[in-house]
């Protein structure tokens, strides 16, 4: 007869192999995600600032429950409000604005810290800023890249809309640069690119990112954007060199905070800053090639 199984085994984690995580829940917390960026497309494109907004805050707050296994202590209200103010006078006022509230964000949180006392501070200052560059700042090149089609309030999928368009690009390049490492790390991964910090990650794997990110993006920029092939090969190099990258910073951040996730908020994948990581290092690079060699 078997014994029954021990509490510590019931609240061990699952092994999900080589996938590295429980697949159906990703799966589905993903369709819940890329539907509810379409349909905020779709009925008012100025609701996915609304998104975006929302990202921002949860990941300033998982990012304060990260830093303070290192006895780091964000001050999340002026980062949450800053990074909110950021995204949106991104979206209606353009760059020179988006630099203009990331300085006064940036000053006043320091300014903030102040009431803290001298204990710490250039601790938290420079966590503050590192959080408010990696987070917001970056975020709010999404807002860039939407106001692209301009930023009257228009009801209904505009697919000429260059705003929209480049956004909807934007998440199919990120979208596939994941998908195709997930499905040729899985299937053929063998050599470990960066064994340290994060060993399911694989030569293969980025293989089979950089040709999902080369021919989604020449199928996109060709077909969707008119540009040319060109750009997209240059689009999907400059995506799965990104996305990869910005995974390998994460990682790294989480094996020096010694957690596994930054959270749990979305199942399958962990924290919200887990599926972020590759989106916020490549939407400035998108946006760049965007601006300039395609609208």
């Amino acid at each position: 007869m078997t014994s029954p199984e021990s509490p510590a085994a019931a609240a061990a984690p699952r092994d999900h192999g080589r996938a590295g995580r429980d697949l159906p829940a990703a799966v589905g917390s993903a369709v819940v995600l890329v539907g509810a960026i379409l349909l905020s497309l779709f009925f008012w494109k100025t609701a996915f600032m609304g998104i975006v907004a929302v990202a921002v805050v949860v990941a300033v707050w998982e990012l304060h429950r990260g830093l303070a296994a290192k006895d780091i202590d964000l001050p999340e209200q002026p980062l949450m409000l800053g990074g909110v103010v950021m995204v949106v006078v991104a979206y209606f006022w353009g760059a020179p604005a988006l630099v203009t509230a990331t300085a006064v964000t940036a000053l006043v949180v320091m300014l903030w810290l102040l009431r803290r006392g001298v204990d710490g501070y250039v601790k938290n200052a420079t966590a503050s800023v590192f959080t408010l560059v990696y987070v917001p700042f970056l975020a709010s090149f999404v807002a860039l890249l939407l106001a692209e089609g301009g930023t009257t309030p228009s009801f209904g999928l505009d697919l000429h809309d260059d705003g929209v368009r480049g956004v909807i690009t934007f998440i199919a390049m990120t979208v596939a640069s994941d998908t195709g490492g997930y499905v040729a790390g899985v299937l053929f991964g063998k050599h470990p690119m960066a064994p340290v910090i994060s060993p399911k990650k694989s030569w293969e794997g980025f293989a089979g990112s950089a040709l999902a990110c080369v021919a989604v993006g020449v199928w996109l920029v060709t077909s969707f954007l008119d540009g040319e092939w060109w750009v997209g090969v240059l689009l999907g190099v400059i995506t799965a060199v990104m996305a990869t990258l910005g995974d390998l910073c994460e990682s790294v951040m989480k094996r020096d905070l010694g957690i596994k996730d930054m959270s749990r908020v979305i199942p399958g994948h962990g924290g919200l800053m887990d599926r972020l990581d590759s989106l916020l290092a490549t939407v400035a690079p998108i946006w760049l090639v965007l601006f300039y060699l395609v609208f």
